[in-house]
């Protein structure tokens, strides 16, 4: 299995809590890049922050940055991808600044199934129509 996905999969069902408290693990996402964690909290979209942790876990590089759309310049893109390949979605539109990023877990036609945070306000795999994808992109390790 991709370490990636090994890693991420360890993740799963990591979920926000309701209320004003929020999750140490969701937190530690934020803190481990560096982010103040007074300033960062699950309220805040945590998608790019678990990918982040994630690549951080396995010795990949990543992008440092809590926008979805960052990944759009990490790694290199890939015609054919693979289960643990990062997957930038747009939302709303096209080319609005929002966007969400996860890893590939399996495609079919249609639909892409993403394992990523902040999906249902948890870790989780959900499916996404495959015309929302900008890009798949392929990590390296570092060096």
């Amino acid at each position: 299995m991709n370490s990636l996905i090994a890693i991420a999969l360890s993740q799963f069902g990591v979920k926000e809590i309701k209320g004003a408290e929020d999750h140490p693990q969701i937190i530690n996402y934020f803190t481990s890049l560096g982010y103040n964690k007074t300033k960062y909290k699950e309220e805040t979209a945590w998608c790019s922050a678990f990918v982040n942790w994630v690549a951080k876990q396995a010795g990949y590089v990543r992008s440092n940055q809590l926008n979805a759309k960052s990944w759009l310049t990490i790694g290199a893109s890939t015609d054919t991808p693979e289960p643990g390949d990062v997957v930038v979605l747009w939302r709303e539109q096209p080319n609005s600044w929002k966007g969400h990023v996860a890893f590939l877990i399996k495609e079919s036609k249609r639909y892409v199934y993403l394992l990523g945070g902040n999906q249902g306000n948890s870790v989780s795999i959900k499916a996404y129509p495959k015309n929302r994808v900008l890009d798949y992109r392929r990590l390296q390790k570092n060096e």
